[in-house]
């Protein structure tokens, strides 16, 4: 049976079109786009956008999921985003104790199972990262890659599985153990060279956590991570787009540098989006908000209070990206980074959208077909 809206304006991935009929299966998947316009069709004013996909979310409705494990936190995290346009994403565990790593997992394959909105997999951010590159990590958590993690991201109930990592810091034969298990590969919180950073692409790793961020920085004799990320056009890298992490001009150098399709925006986000709070404990510190900044106890930045819809905005408004493109760097670059069936409006896609308002604010979310938020 499914359901069939007609959107006023609608941005399918490539184009934006008028008047546009969409049809929701009864499994979540797009069943068609365009035809005949049903009368009895709900009409929906504005932009119908496809659906936003973070792949870097710490917490969120007052949640941070390293201090809450669970698949209520998880509920919670994801109604939070699911007001700024998210529609699926990947719960972020900071470097923690092996216990805490197994309980994150554990919680998010509950959450597979039992169809919490919007949670795909998990992304393992650490432990195995460089001590002089781990921002507001735990260094007392940080460590070499065991058996035990190694089993924990062999675990097909996680749904997509992605784990940062140091490449100074796991033998390249491990990183490309983890690619034969299927798990994404992202490089960061690293001091490595360029060679090292080629090697660890060359064995099948295949982005960059937070580019800029906490990574060896391009010097004229010595690319360092930053250098290499902006050569090797095969990988793609994620942007905290939040005015405190990046600046316009380092955002626009990389804008020149990497292909369509291989910048993604991500947040970063910390457990105060979608909360009134303005402080919460991480490990033995506390991180405070200052308007949209967060800040650790110990000075560095801790995180960020970004959305993915503001992500869009600022990259659009602050570094003139096209509007379309700007969609595209939230949705569909991450979905082909994933290799998930989202980021588009069409006939077999997820039925993953975001409808906008003329100022670019979030009235309406789904995700799998199912609206998770409606404004007012």
């Amino acid at each position: 049976m499914g359901v069939t809206l007609i959107a006023e304006r609608l941005f399918d991935g490539e184009h934006i079109l008028t008047d546009v009929a969409v049809t929701i299966g009864d499994n979540g998947i797009i069943s068609a786009v365009g035809g005949g316009v049903i009368s009895s069709a709900e009409r929906l004013s504005g932009l119908l956008v496809p659906g936003l996909i973070d792949i870097q979310v710490n917490g969120g409705g007052g949640v941070l999921f390293n201090q809450d494990p669970t698949v209520a936190a998880l509920q919670k995290i994801s109604e939070a985003h699911s007001q700024y346009g998210t529609s699926a994403f990947l719960p972020t565990l900071i470097t923690d104790r092996f216990p805490v790593m197994q309980r994150a997992a554990d919680a998010v394959s509950e959450a597979l199972s039992s169809d919490v909105p919007g949670v795909i997999g998990v992304h393992f951010e650490g432990p195995h990262l460089s001590e002089a590159k781990k921002g507001t990590h735990e260094q007392g958590f940080i460590r070499s890659l065991s058996d035990e993690e190694l089993s924990l991201y062999a675990r097909e109930d996680l749904g997509i599985r992605l784990v940062t990592l140091a490449p100074e810091c796991v033998a390249v034969s491990d990183i490309r153990k983890l690619v034969s298990l299927g798990v994404h590969v992202c490089l960061g919180h690293s001091n490595a060279s360029a060679d090292t950073v080629e090697v660890a692409l060359d064995a099948g790793a295949t982005g960059f956590t937070h580019l800029y961020n906490a990574m060896s920085p391009l010097h004229s004799r010595e690319p360092g991570m930053v250098g290499t990320a902006l050569i090797r056009d095969d990988a793609w890298c994620g942007l905290i787009v939040d005015g405190h992490h990046v600046s316009p001009g380092a955002i626009t150098l990389a804008l020149k540098a990497k292909p369509h399709g291989k910048l993604l925006l991500v947040t970063d986000a910390m457990s105060l989006v979608g909360s009134d709070a303005t402080s919460f404990p991480l490990f033995d510190r506390v991180v405070t908000r200052d308007g949209d900044k967060l800040t650790s106890s110990t000075g560095e930045l801790a995180g960020s209070h970004l959305d993915m819809i503001g992500a869009v905005r600022n990259i659009h408004e602050w570094c003139g990206v096209e509007l379309p493109e700007a969609l595209r760097m939230a949705s569909l670059y991450p979905a082909q980074f994933l290799g998930l069936g989202a980021g588009v409006i069409k006939e077999g896609a997820r039925a993953d959208m975001v409808l906008l308002d003329e100022g670019l604010q979030v009235s309406r979310t789904w995700s799998r077909g199912c609206e998770v938020y409606r404004r007012g």
